[in-house]
């Protein structure tokens, strides 16, 4: 990605009025949060539970700039078979995946 898409993309996430929606739950973090509320935690009941967050057409376009992702949410496809990505991007938010690799730090950076 060259500097000008860079820009591009942070100052489209960062839009106005608009905030990131965490979606980035692990298959441990979501069972807890269905185990409470009684539901199954499987990944056909993971899918319906973020493609109903997606799908919520008017609350995504006007209020998500981006949507951050779980590694199993990137590669899923919704009941009808489209990609949860394009759901994400079809409503006009950005979807971006969280590292799962312990954080870096830069060389100009002081450690903590």
């Amino acid at each position: 990605m060259d500097r000008d898409q860079l820009v591009k993309f942070a100052n489209a996430m960062v839009a106005k009025g608009k905030g990131l929606l965490a979606a980035d739950e692990s298959s441990g973090t979501i069972q807890k949060r269905f185990d409470a509320i009684g539901v199954e935690s499987s990944e056909t009941s993971r899918r319906d539970y973020r493609e109903m967050m997606f799908r919520a057409g008017p609350a995504m376009k006007n209020n998500i700039s981006g949507v951050i992702l779980y590694d199993e949410t990137i590669r899923q496809n919704a009941k009808d078979g489209t990609p949860l990505v394009k759901l994400i991007e079809q409503a006009g938010s950005l979807p971006a995946s969280r590292s799962t690799r312990a954080p870096s730090r830069f060389p100009s950076v002081p450690a903590k």
